[in-house]
């Protein structure tokens, strides 16, 4: 009886206190986390040359339009769902766009090298938005280009499968 009711009071001293504070504290940090997808209100992809970024998507309007495998500009009207959005919202997260810099741009080109592509990613929120410039001669952490490069990946692969959707 003696053993067992240590450990009742162990549990109702200590570690039951732990769990309220614990509890308590990411409440409140997940309640006032910047980046809600309920407060979501757009995200945009721009990508191109440094001079000239013609490849757009912005969807608050649904503005699309990207250079074709034939060097001709395609312009449509491309709205994603909830669902597109919110796995896109997630994947910036799992991948930690939110601390990514701003400013990820490379060093300069010479002359007869290709030029780099540059991708401008934005995401607003009704309190907040991250904007990130990236350059794909961008020197640093392998695994910051890597999630860079996944992220990229990943709304390319929305916006293809959105586009073939629409087609049929």
């Amino acid at each position: 009886m003696i053993s067992r009711s240590k450990r009742i009071f162990l549990a109702l001293s200590v570690i039951l206190p732990f769990l309220f504070y614990c509890l308590y504290y990411y409440h409140h940090m997940l309640k006032n986390a910047p980046y809600k997808f309920t407060e979501f209100e757009s995200m945009s992809i721009q990508y191109g040359n440094r001079d000239s970024m013609l490849n757009k998507f912005e969807s608050k309007s649904g503005n699309y339009q990207y250079l074709n495998n034939r060097d001709s500009l395609v312009k449509m009207h491309l709205r994603l769902n909830d669902k597109d959005l919110l796995y896109l919202h997630r994947k910036a997260a799992d991948l930690g766009f939110w601390d990514f810099p701003e400013d990820e741009t490379g060093d300069s080109v010479k002359k007869g090298e290709e030029q780099p592509v540059r991708y401008i990613i934005e995401y607003k929120y009704k309190r907040k938005s991250k904007k990130v410039v990236y350059d794909s001669n961008f020197v640093g952490d392998q695994r910051l280009i890597d999630a860079n490069q996944g992220l990229i990946k990943e709304i390319m692969q929305v916006l293809n499968q959105e586009e073939i959707n629409q087609k049929k």
